[in-house]
């Protein structure tokens, strides 16, 4: 089991997460965190810190596709271990639907 990062970190990004992490496990993308699955110790001190409630085991259905995309962008963006300021319209954002759709980005954040 590993933890995945969802959509409702898209433009959210709090990072609330990266503070708790005892493993650095997280990748910084341009607007949401990503968990590196092989990294991951199931520990689960991430999923209640999220503000955005975007953090889930992979053990809950219909989560095959964020633990591809969680793989993917973690082996390609650079690894965050200091929180660092989320966006200014965060709160906005958060529970916005089809945010994948809408505003994901495959582009690596600055890894601060």
């Amino acid at each position: 089991m590993t933890y995945v990062v969802t959509d409702n970190c898209i433009r959210c990004k709090y990072m609330d997460c990266v503070e708790v992490c005892p493993v650095d496990c997280f990748y910084e993308g341009e607007n949401m965190l990503v968990i590196n699955p092989n990294e991951c110790i199931d520990c689960g001190v991430c999923e209640p810190e999220c503000p955005a409630e975007a953090i889930f085991p992979d053990t809950e259905s219909g989560l095959e596709a964020w633990l591809e995309l969680n793989t993917k962008y973690s082996a390609e963006w650079p690894n965050i271990t200091v929180k660092g300021e989320a966006p200014a319209d965060a709160d906005e954002m958060k529970g916005v639907e089809n945010k994948l759709e809408l505003y994901f980005s495959p582009n690596p954040g600055s890894g601060s």
